[in-house]
């Protein structure tokens, strides 16, 4: 394994992943673990290494998966909280599971950096080229080829066709540490409404990890970005009215924006490959991301295992539609986002949304969740969008 700033050694390589956040580290891991790939050579390229918890990732499994070592925290039951409903619901068999960001990236290259045929490089990409005679990057001015580039770098916002939103999840998160236990490490907040909704669909998670430390995250589906010191006022404002105390110091901060949008992100560019977000690896309705990435991910080794092109088909049109009849709700704000989201949880057993949100479940069982949302905005939104 060679790891420096450029220039390369000039060689070709065998595939090329541009971008060592989520997706990147991700598909690292996944070609590392499947064992069927020591004859390729491999180079792993980004502008530079992550050194910090900049973000968390929260989603739910059923069972260990491939960064078991690295989970955090993990919760059986959450809370969801909106006017005037309340309700702590048991996930089994699904858990509710928290990587940290520095975790993640460190373990990450802690397998990449004992694998002899990957290569880390860190520099600036600035091209990204394929057509009928050679796949190539520019990367601090070097030329590099390859057979397969996987991309996971969104160089810029899409442009939007007819009925395609695009909508910010931003938030702000605080980790906590109070002066008295204050609360269940067993239980986690999934979603908290009952804060003010003037910008949008706004919602607050708290996720404990023991009796006095916990990630208080105050989040947002908008069009734009907040002034800074109103993510700090609105947590101050949460942790003092909900959480009830004032007696706290801040652990650590992470912030972060992800897009949310229906629109159709190009599977590949000749033998360029898109992942994460820049893949359409978002969930476009609620922002999920590290499932989506990890679902992904092992497609792609399958297919190249099976000496397949890495091409993987984006999830079934229908879950697309019922995202683009969500964001059309949310960016016209027919219904408030946060009267959706607990009407979800309350009329529906929280195994089934999760499946639901995770692109899993039967047509039969969509059926049944729609039909406990409020039916006539959502027919209205369906038929714009068909």
């Amino acid at each position: 394994m060679a790891e420096s700033k450029f220039p390369f050694r000039g060689q070709g390589y065998d595939y090329i992943i541009a971008g060592a956040g989520c997706a990147g580290l991700s598909l690292a891991v996944h070609i590392i673990n499947s064992g069927k790939f020591n004859d390729k050579k491999i180079l792993l390229v980004d502008k530079e290494e992550k050194k910090s918890n900049d973000r968390t990732w929260c989603f739910w499994e059923t069972g260990p998966g491939l960064f078991e070592p690295v989970v955090h925290h993990r919760w059986k039951q959450v809370w969801v909280h909106g006017d005037n409903f309340s309700r702590l619901m048991p996930l089994q068999p699904y858990e509710y599971k928290l990587v940290r960001g520095i975790d993640f990236y460190k373990h990450s290259f802690e397998l990449i950096r004992k694998e002899s045929n990957i290569d880390i490089r860190f520099g600036e990409i600035q091209l990204m080229s394929s057509d009928e005679t050679e796949t190539f990057i520019v990367a601090d001015g070097k030329k590099i080829t390859t057979d397969y580039i996987f991309n996971s770098i969104l160089f810029e916002k899409p442009v939007l066709k007819s009925n395609e939103y695009y909508l910010l999840q931003h938030f702000k998160g605080w980790i906590i540490e109070t002066e008295k236990p204050l609360f269940n490490p067993e239980e986690a907040t999934l979603m908290d409404f009952r804060i003010e909704q003037k910008h949008g669909t706004t919602f607050v998670y708290v996720m404990p990890f023991s009796s006095t430390r916990a990630l208080v995250e105050y989040t947002l589906f908008t069009e734009n970005l907040l002034r800074p010191e109103e993510y700090d006022q609105s947590l101050k404002n949460y942790i003092s009215d909900f959480l009830q105390t004032t007696s706290y110091r801040i652990i650590e901060e992470e912030f972060g924006v992800i897009p949310m949008t229906n629109h159709k992100f190009p599977v590949n560019t000749g033998n360029i490959f898109h992942i994460g977000t820049a893949g359409g690896q978002t969930k476009a309705s609620s922002g999920f991301t590290f499932r989506f990435i990890q679902k992904h991910s092992a497609a792609i080794v399958e297919q190249l295992v099976n000496g397949n092109s890495p091409a993987v088909k984006s999830a079934k049109s229908r879950f697309h539609f019922y995202d683009s009849v969500l964001l059309n709700i949310l960016h016209h704000r027919t219904l408030p986002g946060s009267r959706i989201f607990t009407t979800l949880f309350l009329k529906n057993k929280p195994q089934q949304v999760l499946k639901f949100l995770d692109n899993e479940s039967s047509l039969t069982e969509e059926l049944k969740i729609i039909a406990s949302l409020p039916t006539l905005p959502f027919l209205k939104a369906a038929i714009k969008q068909l």
